[in-house]
């Protein structure tokens, strides 16, 4: 066995060690090839060759310009707000919607005092008054709106997570394809689904206030499609 298989098998032994220290903070790297070459007393040649088996058998993982980690894979890295749209597009938005929303229209119906109902009252009002070519408006007060409803669900986890969608969906690349997505007879019927959220969480009906949220927002879903697909048919 030559002198560099016994450097690597050394520093292996060593890696192993490590882990085991390091097991309790897997979000803490792993000291740099540097550090560990002159701490292990073997080359850079062996220990790179020691990290190779330790990866291979899910020991570890690397990142490019973070470093090493402890476990058995690299973790699921949550996305960066500032990078979601171009990460995203308006499809997968609507369909995390589609997933939240008719819970948190659930839990409204549950939860919501009068003032939050009552809120939900003027909002959808306002609404109501908003004309067709304002849609800066629109879609000022309408995620007022699906707020309120995420407000009176009280669940400060789902909340955020809310905020983080709408924060997406309300990213300035895709308001082209939100205007185009915009009709009166839409809008209409979206109004009608706002009074009947209104109602529903009003009454205590939680699996009516679901359903109307999830009609809703697939009706809002289709629209995007439909201009998603008209734009595609433009270029």
């Amino acid at each position: 066995m030559g002198d560099s298989a016994v450097s690597s098998s050394s520093a292996l032994e060593k890696l192993r060690q490590l882990i085991l220290q390091h097991e309790k903070t897997p979000e803490v790297a792993l000291p740099g090839e540097r550090e560990l070459t002159e701490r292990f007393c073997v080359g850079r040649r062996a220990l790179r060759r020691a990290l190779d088996v330790l990866e291979e058998e899910g020991r570890i993982w690397r990142k490019q310009g973070k470093g090493t980690f402890v476990g058995p894979a690299a973790p699921v890295q949550p996305l960066i707000l500032q990078g979601l749209p171009q990460q995203s597009n308006l499809l997968e938005v609507m369909e995390a919607r589609l997933q939240l929303e008719p819970g948190l229209a659930r839990l409204a119906a549950l939860r919501a005092t009068r003032e939050q109902i009552a809120l939900l009252q003027r909002l959808k009002e306002r609404m109501h008054d908003i004309s067709l070519s304002d849609g800066d408006q629109h879609e000022l007060w309408d995620s007022a709106f699906h707020r309120a409803i995420a407000e009176a669900a009280g669940n400060r986890l789902m909340l955020s997570l809310f905020d983080a969608i709408d924060a997406v969906r309300r990213d300035p690349g895709w308001q082209h394809l939100r205007i185009r997505a915009r009709t009166p007879a839409r809008l209409d019927n979206y109004d009608n689904h706002h009074h009947q959220l209104v109602t529903h969480i009003a009454r205590r009906e939680p699996a009516a206030a679901a359903a109307a949220m999830r009609e809703h927002l697939l009706a809002l879903q289709q629209a995007l499609m439909e201009a998603i697909h008209q734009q595609e048919d433009l270029t």
